[in-house]
Protein backbone atom coordinates (compact mmCIF):
# COMPACT_ATOMS: atom_id res chain seq x y z
CA UNK A 1 0.00 0.00 0.00
CA UNK A 2 3.04 2.06 0.64
CA UNK A 3 4.35 1.77 -2.43
CA UNK A 4 1.10 2.42 -4.58
CA UNK A 5 0.59 5.90 -2.30
CA UNK A 6 3.72 7.07 -3.04
CA UNK A 7 3.16 6.45 -7.00
CA UNK A 8 -0.14 8.07 -6.73
CA UNK A 9 0.89 11.15 -4.98
CA UNK A 10 3.75 11.73 -7.34
CA UNK A 11 1.68 11.05 -10.08
CA UNK A 12 -0.66 13.19 -8.84
CA UNK A 13 1.41 16.36 -8.18
CA UNK A 14 1.91 17.90 -11.39
CA UNK A 15 3.77 20.66 -10.45
CA UNK A 16 6.05 18.62 -8.41
CA UNK A 17 5.69 21.24 -5.01
CA UNK A 18 5.28 18.38 -2.56
CA UNK A 19 1.43 19.01 -1.96
CA UNK A 20 -1.68 18.38 -3.67
CA UNK A 21 -4.59 21.24 -4.16
CA UNK A 22 -8.15 20.65 -5.76
CA UNK A 23 -7.16 21.45 -9.35
CA UNK A 24 -4.63 18.65 -9.56
CA UNK A 25 -7.12 16.56 -8.27
CA UNK A 26 -9.63 16.86 -10.08
CA UNK A 27 -6.93 17.54 -13.73
CA UNK A 28 -6.53 14.12 -13.22
CA UNK A 29 -9.28 11.95 -11.73
CA UNK A 30 -10.85 13.77 -14.80
CA UNK A 31 -8.12 11.88 -17.19
CA UNK A 32 -8.73 8.93 -15.42
CA UNK A 33 -12.45 8.92 -15.78
CA UNK A 34 -13.66 5.90 -14.41
CA UNK A 35 -15.66 7.56 -11.25
CA UNK A 36 -18.84 10.09 -10.66
CA UNK A 37 -16.89 13.58 -10.41
CA UNK A 38 -19.11 15.61 -8.80
CA UNK A 39 -18.45 16.42 -5.11
CA UNK A 40 -15.87 13.67 -4.88
CA UNK A 41 -12.30 15.74 -4.93
CA UNK A 42 -14.56 18.56 -2.63
CA UNK A 43 -15.18 15.62 -0.11
CA UNK A 44 -11.64 13.89 -0.28
CA UNK A 45 -10.38 17.26 0.70
CA UNK A 46 -12.86 18.14 3.42
CA UNK A 47 -11.67 14.41 5.44
CA UNK A 48 -7.96 14.63 4.51
CA UNK A 49 -6.85 18.01 4.96
CA UNK A 50 -6.10 18.00 8.74
CA UNK A 51 -4.38 21.12 9.18
CA UNK A 52 -6.98 22.98 6.82
CA UNK A 53 -4.46 24.55 4.84
CA UNK A 54 -6.35 23.49 1.22
CA UNK A 55 -3.92 21.20 0.21
CA UNK A 56 -3.03 17.99 0.95
CA UNK A 57 0.52 17.14 1.89
CA UNK A 58 2.08 12.88 1.59
CA UNK A 59 1.13 12.10 5.23
CA UNK A 60 -2.24 13.62 4.85
CA UNK A 61 -2.51 11.74 1.48
CA UNK A 62 -1.59 8.86 3.12
CA UNK A 63 -3.58 8.93 5.79
CA UNK A 64 -6.75 9.35 3.82
CA UNK A 65 -5.99 6.53 1.60
CA UNK A 66 -5.30 3.90 4.28
CA UNK A 67 -8.76 5.25 6.55
CA UNK A 68 -10.72 5.40 3.38
CA UNK A 69 -9.12 1.57 2.17
CA UNK A 70 -10.38 0.33 5.72
CA UNK A 71 -14.38 1.43 5.28
CA UNK A 72 -13.96 -0.17 1.25
CA UNK A 73 -12.29 -3.21 2.65
CA UNK A 74 -15.62 -3.54 5.22
CA UNK A 75 -18.02 -2.61 2.35
CA UNK A 76 -16.26 -5.26 0.20
CA UNK A 77 -16.80 -8.23 3.08
CA UNK A 78 -20.20 -7.02 3.79
CA UNK A 79 -21.09 -8.01 -0.16
CA UNK A 80 -19.24 -11.00 0.03
CA UNK A 81 -21.19 -13.35 1.29
CA UNK A 82 -19.59 -16.32 0.93
CA UNK A 83 -16.08 -15.18 1.51
CA UNK A 84 -14.67 -15.93 -1.46
CA UNK A 85 -12.84 -12.77 -2.22
CA UNK A 86 -15.38 -12.20 -5.15
CA UNK A 87 -18.12 -10.28 -5.92
CA UNK A 88 -20.63 -11.56 -7.94
CA UNK A 89 -24.55 -10.67 -9.14
CA UNK A 90 -26.02 -12.85 -7.13
CA UNK A 91 -24.16 -11.00 -3.92
CA UNK A 92 -25.08 -7.69 -5.01
CA UNK A 93 -29.00 -8.65 -5.11
CA UNK A 94 -28.70 -10.07 -1.67
CA UNK A 95 -26.98 -7.45 -0.39
CA UNK A 96 -29.39 -4.61 -2.00
CA UNK A 97 -32.21 -6.46 -0.71
CA UNK A 98 -31.41 -6.25 2.86
CA UNK A 99 -31.13 -2.33 2.09
CA UNK A 100 -34.39 -2.30 0.65
CA UNK A 101 -33.78 -2.05 -2.73
CA UNK A 102 -35.00 -5.23 -5.14
CA UNK A 103 -33.36 -5.62 -8.30
CA UNK A 104 -33.03 -8.23 -10.73
CA UNK A 105 -29.83 -10.14 -11.58
CA UNK A 106 -29.49 -8.65 -14.82
CA UNK A 107 -29.59 -5.35 -13.45
CA UNK A 108 -26.67 -6.64 -11.05
CA UNK A 109 -24.82 -7.21 -13.67
CA UNK A 110 -25.04 -3.70 -15.02
CA UNK A 111 -23.88 -2.73 -11.66
CA UNK A 112 -20.55 -5.21 -11.88
CA UNK A 113 -19.44 -4.30 -15.32
CA UNK A 114 -18.89 -0.62 -14.27
CA UNK A 115 -16.75 -2.04 -11.86
CA UNK A 116 -15.12 -5.32 -13.75
CA UNK A 117 -11.75 -4.59 -15.25
CA UNK A 118 -10.99 -8.01 -16.17
CA UNK A 119 -14.37 -9.24 -17.81
CA UNK A 120 -14.77 -11.91 -15.50
CA UNK A 121 -18.13 -11.10 -14.49
CA UNK A 122 -16.91 -10.98 -10.62
CA UNK A 123 -14.89 -7.96 -8.97
CA UNK A 124 -12.06 -9.26 -6.53
CA UNK A 125 -10.40 -6.96 -3.83
CA UNK A 126 -8.22 -5.16 -5.93
CA UNK A 127 -10.69 -3.86 -9.00
CA UNK A 128 -13.20 -2.73 -5.82
CA UNK A 129 -10.12 -0.97 -4.44
CA UNK A 130 -8.80 0.47 -7.24
CA UNK A 131 -12.45 1.18 -8.48
CA UNK A 132 -13.83 3.29 -5.12
CA UNK A 133 -10.08 4.71 -4.56
CA UNK A 134 -10.56 8.30 -5.02
CA UNK A 135 -14.58 7.97 -4.91
CA UNK A 136 -15.35 9.04 -1.67
CA UNK A 137 -18.25 6.39 -0.94
CA UNK A 138 -17.44 4.58 2.64
CA UNK A 139 -20.12 1.93 2.75
CA UNK A 140 -22.71 -0.01 -0.18
CA UNK A 141 -25.52 2.28 0.95
CA UNK A 142 -23.95 5.13 -0.25
CA UNK A 143 -22.77 3.83 -3.51
CA UNK A 144 -26.73 2.74 -4.06
CA UNK A 145 -27.96 6.66 -2.82
CA UNK A 146 -28.13 7.98 -6.42
CA UNK A 147 -31.52 6.35 -6.34
CA UNK A 148 -33.20 8.01 -3.40
CA UNK A 149 -36.38 10.60 -3.79
CA UNK A 150 -34.43 13.92 -3.25
CA UNK A 151 -35.82 16.35 -0.46
CA UNK A 152 -35.15 18.90 -2.68
CA UNK A 153 -38.41 18.42 -5.06
CA UNK A 154 -41.33 20.14 -3.84
CA UNK A 155 -44.55 20.01 -6.21
CA UNK A 156 -46.64 22.11 -3.82
CA UNK A 157 -47.91 18.26 -1.99
CA UNK A 158 -46.63 17.32 1.38
CA UNK A 159 -47.93 13.51 1.33
CA UNK A 160 -44.40 11.97 -0.47
CA UNK A 161 -42.63 9.39 1.88
CA UNK A 162 -39.87 11.08 3.97
CA UNK A 163 -35.73 10.82 2.57
CA UNK A 164 -33.44 8.34 4.18
CA UNK A 165 -30.36 9.62 6.01
CA UNK A 166 -26.90 7.06 6.83
CA UNK A 167 -25.50 7.25 10.09
CA UNK A 168 -23.06 9.99 9.27
CA UNK A 169 -25.03 12.46 7.60
CA UNK A 170 -27.13 12.26 11.20
CA UNK A 171 -23.94 12.37 13.47
CA UNK A 172 -22.11 15.44 11.10
CA UNK A 173 -25.21 17.39 11.33
CA UNK A 174 -26.03 17.23 7.56
CA UNK A 175 -29.50 15.92 7.91
CA UNK A 176 -30.92 18.87 9.54
CA UNK A 177 -29.17 20.69 6.62
CA UNK A 178 -30.69 19.01 3.90
CA UNK A 179 -34.23 19.54 5.64
CA UNK A 180 -33.53 23.57 5.62
CA UNK A 181 -32.39 23.32 1.99
CA UNK A 182 -35.38 21.19 0.81
CA UNK A 183 -37.88 23.73 3.20
CA UNK A 184 -36.14 26.71 1.26
CA UNK A 185 -36.31 25.20 -2.05
CA UNK A 186 -40.24 24.30 -1.34
CA UNK A 187 -41.13 27.63 -0.27
CA UNK A 188 -39.72 29.38 -3.05
CA UNK A 189 -41.14 26.71 -5.53
CA UNK A 190 -44.90 27.29 -4.37
CA UNK A 191 -44.32 30.78 -4.11
CA UNK A 192 -43.62 30.47 -7.88
CA UNK A 193 -46.32 28.47 -8.75
CA UNK A 194 -48.63 29.50 -5.99
CA UNK A 195 -51.41 31.08 -8.70
CA UNK A 196 -52.15 28.02 -10.34
CA UNK A 197 -52.32 26.53 -6.86
CA UNK A 198 -55.35 28.90 -5.70
CA UNK A 199 -56.45 28.29 -9.50
CA UNK A 200 -56.83 24.48 -8.85
CA UNK A 201 -58.35 25.28 -5.34
CA UNK A 202 -60.82 27.83 -7.22
CA UNK A 203 -61.47 25.34 -9.54
CA UNK A 204 -62.22 22.45 -7.14
CA UNK A 205 -64.44 24.52 -5.42
CA UNK A 206 -66.51 26.27 -7.72
CA UNK A 207 -66.05 24.50 -11.26
CA UNK A 208 -69.52 21.95 -12.12
CA UNK A 209 -71.62 21.52 -15.15
CA UNK A 210 -73.38 24.56 -14.27
CA UNK A 211 -70.52 27.06 -13.62
CA UNK A 212 -67.30 26.20 -16.14
CA UNK A 213 -64.49 27.76 -15.49
CA UNK A 214 -61.29 26.98 -17.70
CA UNK A 215 -57.87 28.29 -17.14
CA UNK A 216 -58.36 31.89 -18.85
CA UNK A 217 -61.12 32.80 -17.07
CA UNK A 218 -60.19 31.32 -13.51
CA UNK A 219 -57.69 33.69 -13.54
CA UNK A 220 -59.36 36.82 -15.00
CA UNK A 221 -62.46 36.55 -12.49
CA UNK A 222 -59.49 36.34 -9.71
CA UNK A 223 -57.87 39.49 -11.43
CA UNK A 224 -60.45 41.27 -11.68
CA UNK A 225 -62.34 40.56 -8.39
CA UNK A 226 -58.68 41.15 -6.41
CA UNK A 227 -55.78 42.42 -8.64
CA UNK A 228 -52.66 40.94 -9.00
CA UNK A 229 -51.52 40.15 -5.57
CA UNK A 230 -54.78 38.14 -5.04
CA UNK A 231 -53.23 35.12 -7.59
CA UNK A 232 -50.75 34.74 -4.17
CA UNK A 233 -54.16 34.32 -1.54
CA UNK A 234 -53.47 31.69 0.30
CA UNK A 235 -49.33 31.15 -0.21
CA UNK A 236 -48.50 32.68 2.91
CA UNK A 237 -49.96 29.96 5.18
CA UNK A 238 -48.69 26.74 2.40
CA UNK A 239 -44.98 27.81 3.27
CA UNK A 240 -45.43 28.48 7.12
CA UNK A 241 -46.66 24.99 7.20
CA UNK A 242 -43.79 23.22 5.68
CA UNK A 243 -41.27 24.13 8.53
CA UNK A 244 -43.81 21.85 11.02
CA UNK A 245 -44.97 19.52 8.81
CA UNK A 246 -41.09 18.57 7.93
CA UNK A 247 -40.14 18.67 11.24
CA UNK A 248 -43.06 15.92 12.86
CA UNK A 249 -43.00 14.23 9.56
CA UNK A 250 -38.57 13.49 9.53
CA UNK A 251 -38.83 12.74 13.34
CA UNK A 252 -42.42 10.42 13.44
CA UNK A 253 -40.67 8.51 10.30
CA UNK A 254 -37.64 7.56 12.27
CA UNK A 255 -39.84 6.35 15.45
CA UNK A 256 -42.24 4.36 12.84
CA UNK A 257 -39.29 2.59 11.41
CA UNK A 258 -38.07 1.81 15.20
CA UNK A 259 -41.24 0.17 15.53
CA UNK A 260 -41.35 -1.99 12.51
CA UNK A 261 -37.86 -2.61 11.96
CA UNK A 262 -35.23 -4.83 14.61
CA UNK A 263 -32.54 -3.15 16.24
CA UNK A 264 -29.45 -2.82 13.54
CA UNK A 265 -32.20 -4.24 10.89
CA UNK A 266 -32.26 -2.16 7.21
CA UNK A 267 -36.00 -1.14 6.51
CA UNK A 268 -37.26 -2.80 3.68
CA UNK A 269 -39.17 -1.17 0.57
CA UNK A 270 -42.41 -1.92 2.67
CA UNK A 271 -41.54 -0.85 6.02
CA UNK A 272 -40.74 2.37 4.37
CA UNK A 273 -44.04 2.50 2.77
CA UNK A 274 -45.96 2.00 5.81
CA UNK A 275 -43.22 4.05 7.95
CA UNK A 276 -43.72 7.09 5.63
CA UNK A 277 -47.81 6.82 5.25
CA UNK A 278 -48.02 6.80 8.89
CA UNK A 279 -45.39 10.03 9.58
CA UNK A 280 -47.61 11.48 6.41
CA UNK A 281 -50.66 10.62 8.77
CA UNK A 282 -48.92 12.12 11.99
CA UNK A 283 -47.72 15.45 10.26
CA UNK A 284 -50.93 16.05 8.51
CA UNK A 285 -52.63 15.75 11.65
CA UNK A 286 -50.58 18.07 13.32
CA UNK A 287 -50.40 21.10 10.87
CA UNK A 288 -54.27 20.01 8.92
CA UNK A 289 -56.03 22.98 10.57
CA UNK A 290 -53.26 25.09 8.34
CA UNK A 291 -54.36 23.39 5.37
CA UNK A 292 -57.75 24.53 6.31
CA UNK A 293 -56.85 27.93 6.79
CA UNK A 294 -55.19 27.66 3.85
CA UNK A 295 -58.15 26.58 1.19
CA UNK A 296 -60.53 29.43 3.23
CA UNK A 297 -57.87 32.01 2.50
CA UNK A 298 -57.13 31.22 -1.22
CA UNK A 299 -61.04 30.92 -1.92
CA UNK A 300 -62.30 33.98 -0.13
CA UNK A 301 -63.31 37.06 -1.15
CA UNK A 302 -60.67 40.20 -1.31
CA UNK A 303 -61.51 41.80 2.74
CA UNK A 304 -63.01 38.73 4.14
CA UNK A 305 -59.99 38.13 6.00
CA UNK A 306 -56.80 40.12 6.54
CA UNK A 307 -54.76 37.29 7.37
CA UNK A 308 -53.75 33.89 8.36
CA UNK A 309 -54.67 34.66 12.25
CA UNK A 310 -57.83 36.53 11.40
CA UNK A 311 -59.27 33.94 9.39
CA UNK A 312 -58.19 31.13 12.41
CA UNK A 313 -60.19 33.88 14.87
CA UNK A 314 -63.31 33.93 12.61
CA UNK A 315 -63.83 30.47 11.60
CA UNK A 316 -63.52 29.56 15.76
CA UNK A 317 -66.37 32.25 16.65
CA UNK A 318 -68.60 31.31 13.54
CA UNK A 319 -68.13 27.18 13.46
CA UNK A 320 -66.30 25.75 16.32
CA UNK A 321 -62.89 24.09 16.56
CA UNK A 322 -64.47 21.15 14.66
CA UNK A 323 -64.50 22.95 11.51
CA UNK A 324 -60.23 23.31 11.36
CA UNK A 325 -60.76 19.08 10.70
CA UNK A 326 -63.22 19.61 8.27
CA UNK A 327 -62.17 17.15 5.49
CA UNK A 328 -59.74 15.44 7.54
CA UNK A 329 -60.55 12.36 6.87
CA UNK A 330 -60.35 12.46 2.80
CA UNK A 331 -56.98 13.62 3.30
CA UNK A 332 -55.50 11.08 5.50
CA UNK A 333 -57.36 8.63 2.72
CA UNK A 334 -55.52 10.34 0.31
CA UNK A 335 -52.49 9.34 1.58
CA UNK A 336 -51.92 5.90 0.85
CA UNK A 337 -52.46 5.49 -2.74
CA UNK A 338 -50.30 9.00 -3.00
CA UNK A 339 -47.20 7.72 -1.26
CA UNK A 340 -47.95 4.10 -2.38
CA UNK A 341 -48.23 4.69 -6.19
CA UNK A 342 -45.28 7.76 -6.13
CA UNK A 343 -43.20 5.00 -4.50
CA UNK A 344 -44.28 2.34 -6.84
CA UNK A 345 -43.81 3.90 -9.63
CA UNK A 346 -40.37 5.39 -8.47
CA UNK A 347 -38.97 1.94 -8.59
CA UNK A 348 -40.24 1.00 -11.98
CA UNK A 349 -38.81 4.10 -13.49
CA UNK A 350 -35.74 3.02 -11.76
CA UNK A 351 -35.91 -0.69 -12.93
CA UNK A 352 -36.72 0.08 -16.23
CA UNK A 353 -33.59 2.66 -16.91
CA UNK A 354 -31.30 0.05 -14.73
CA UNK A 355 -32.52 -2.33 -17.24
CA UNK A 356 -32.38 -0.73 -20.54
CA UNK A 357 -30.01 2.38 -20.25
CA UNK A 358 -27.38 1.82 -17.62
CA UNK A 359 -23.88 0.85 -19.16
CA UNK A 360 -21.04 2.42 -17.86
CA UNK A 361 -22.54 3.71 -14.56
CA UNK A 362 -25.29 3.23 -12.18
CA UNK A 363 -25.85 6.96 -11.73
CA UNK A 364 -28.63 7.64 -13.47
CA UNK A 365 -27.64 11.81 -13.83
CA UNK A 366 -29.63 14.98 -12.69
CA UNK A 367 -31.99 15.05 -15.67
CA UNK A 368 -33.45 11.04 -14.99
CA UNK A 369 -33.47 11.39 -11.52
CA UNK A 370 -35.73 14.73 -11.94
CA UNK A 371 -37.95 13.24 -14.96
CA UNK A 372 -38.36 10.21 -12.63
CA UNK A 373 -39.47 12.07 -9.65
CA UNK A 374 -41.99 14.37 -11.67
CA UNK A 375 -43.50 11.51 -13.19
CA UNK A 376 -44.15 9.20 -9.99
CA UNK A 377 -45.42 11.93 -7.69
CA UNK A 378 -47.58 12.83 -10.84
CA UNK A 379 -48.98 9.52 -10.94
CA UNK A 380 -49.43 9.57 -7.21
CA UNK A 381 -51.38 12.91 -7.63
CA UNK A 382 -53.49 11.25 -10.20
CA UNK A 383 -54.40 8.23 -8.26
CA UNK A 384 -55.43 10.71 -5.00
CA UNK A 385 -56.76 13.14 -6.93
CA UNK A 386 -60.67 12.70 -6.26
CA UNK A 387 -59.93 12.33 -2.23
CA UNK A 388 -58.29 15.87 -2.56
CA UNK A 389 -61.06 17.49 -4.30
CA UNK A 390 -63.28 16.37 -1.91
CA UNK A 391 -60.80 17.44 1.02
CA UNK A 392 -60.72 20.91 -0.24
CA UNK A 393 -64.55 21.27 -0.78
CA UNK A 394 -65.13 20.14 2.51
CA UNK A 395 -63.05 22.45 4.02
CA UNK A 396 -64.45 25.40 1.66
CA UNK A 397 -68.29 23.96 2.45
CA UNK A 398 -69.57 26.58 5.20
CA UNK A 399 -68.56 30.05 2.75
CA UNK A 400 -70.58 28.56 0.21
CA UNK A 401 -74.48 30.49 0.49
CA UNK A 402 -76.70 27.63 0.37
CA UNK A 403 -74.75 24.60 -0.21
CA UNK A 404 -75.25 21.80 2.01
CA UNK A 405 -73.26 20.52 5.00
CA UNK A 406 -72.23 17.16 3.05
CA UNK A 407 -70.22 14.38 4.38
CA UNK A 408 -67.48 12.54 2.63
CA UNK A 409 -69.89 10.03 1.48
CA UNK A 410 -72.51 12.61 0.83
CA UNK A 411 -70.14 14.89 -1.11
CA UNK A 412 -68.67 12.10 -3.22
CA UNK A 413 -72.58 10.95 -4.29
CA UNK A 414 -73.48 14.21 -5.05
CA UNK A 415 -70.82 15.12 -7.37
CA UNK A 416 -70.81 11.91 -9.02
CA UNK A 417 -74.82 12.41 -9.78
CA UNK A 418 -74.32 15.99 -11.17
CA UNK A 419 -70.84 16.38 -12.59
CA UNK A 420 -70.33 12.92 -13.34
CA UNK A 421 -66.53 11.48 -13.11
CA UNK A 422 -64.64 14.04 -14.58
CA UNK A 423 -66.62 16.23 -11.54
CA UNK A 424 -63.84 14.37 -9.47
CA UNK A 425 -60.68 15.80 -11.49
CA UNK A 426 -62.08 19.80 -11.71
CA UNK A 427 -58.88 21.76 -11.69
CA UNK A 428 -56.36 19.11 -12.27
CA UNK A 429 -55.06 20.64 -15.41
CA UNK A 430 -53.55 23.79 -13.38
CA UNK A 431 -52.72 20.87 -10.77
CA UNK A 432 -50.13 19.29 -13.65
CA UNK A 433 -49.38 22.61 -15.28
CA UNK A 434 -46.72 23.66 -11.97
CA UNK A 435 -45.23 20.17 -11.61
CA UNK A 436 -42.81 20.77 -13.93
CA UNK A 437 -41.44 24.48 -13.02
CA UNK A 438 -42.17 23.83 -9.31
CA UNK A 439 -39.68 20.31 -9.71
CA UNK A 440 -36.86 22.93 -12.14
CA UNK A 441 -37.32 25.74 -9.50
CA UNK A 442 -37.26 23.58 -6.16
CA UNK A 443 -33.74 21.42 -7.98
CA UNK A 444 -31.92 24.41 -8.56
CA UNK A 445 -32.92 26.18 -5.15
CA UNK A 446 -32.18 23.32 -3.78
CA UNK A 447 -28.67 22.61 -5.21
CA UNK A 448 -27.89 26.27 -4.57
CA UNK A 449 -29.15 26.14 -0.74
CA UNK A 450 -27.01 23.27 -0.18
CA UNK A 451 -23.81 24.54 -1.61
CA UNK A 452 -24.48 27.76 0.77
CA UNK A 453 -25.16 25.74 4.08
CA UNK A 454 -22.22 23.39 2.94
CA UNK A 455 -23.60 20.39 2.84
CA UNK A 456 -20.92 17.59 0.89
CA UNK A 457 -21.88 16.11 -2.39
CA UNK A 458 -22.38 12.41 -2.52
Amino acid sequence: MDALCKGLFWYLDLDEDGTLDILELQECLQDVGNIQLQGAVKKIFTTGDINKDGKLDFEEFMKYLKDHEKKMKLAFKSLDKNNDGKIDASEIVQSLQILGLTISEQQAELILQSIDADGTMTVDWNEWRDYFLFNPVTDIEEIIRFWKHSTGIDIGDSLTIPDEFTEDEKKSGQWWRQLLAGGVAGAVSRTSTAPLDRLKVMMQVHGSKSHKMNIYDGFRQMVKEGGIRSLWRGNGTNVIKIAPETAVKFWAYEQYKKLLTEEGQKIGTFERFISGSMAGATAQTFIYPMEVMKTRLAVGKTGQYSGIFDCAKKILKHEGVGAFYKGYIPNLLGIIPYAGIDLAVYELLKSHWLDNFAKDSVNPGVMVLLGCGALSSTCGQLASYPLALVRTRMQAQAMLEGSPQLNMVGLFRRIISKEGIPGLYRGITPNFMKVLPAVGISYVVYENMKQTLGITQK
